[in-house]
């Protein structure tokens, strides 16, 4: 059975940062393209941001437009672990945030498994 256990979603003024943190099981998780998607109120979910399968440079990353400069994607394959260091954030970044594995790197796409999602909320 695959579960991705998102944690460190919360309050945060803007300006603030925040990490979260998502534990994959059930998969092979090195050979798995990960992501971070959001969806805000009101909103289609979108991608956040990717990451490709880890090696010695831990994988090729792809962002947002929106989130460039200010989030950092990384993965350790020793702890099964995908993490989203969020710095900078502000009130657009209010939302849903949901871990994705994926076997190919087609982030437009819904496919994969997903977890159930942490809140973040930042307040102006």
């Amino acid at each position: 059975q695959v579960q991705l256990v998102e944690s460190g979603g919360g309050l945060v003024q803007a300006g603030g940062s925040l990490r979260l943190s998502c534990t994959a099981s059930g998969i092979s998780f090195r050979v798995y393209a990960m992501g971070w998607y959001r969806q805000a109120p009101g909103k289609q979910r979108e991608l956040v941001a990717g990451i490709t399968l880890g090696g010695t440079l831990g994988g090729t990353t792809n962002y947002a437009d929106s989130v460039k400069g200010r989030f950092t994607i990384s993965r350790d394959n020793a702890k099964n672990t995908v993490y989203l260091q969020m710095n900078s954030l502000n009130v657009e970044d209010t939302g849903v945030y949901y871990c994705n594995s994926r076997l190919a790197p087609n982030w437009g796409t819904s496919m994969g498994y997903w977890g159930q999602g942490t809140q973040v909320t930042v307040s102006a």
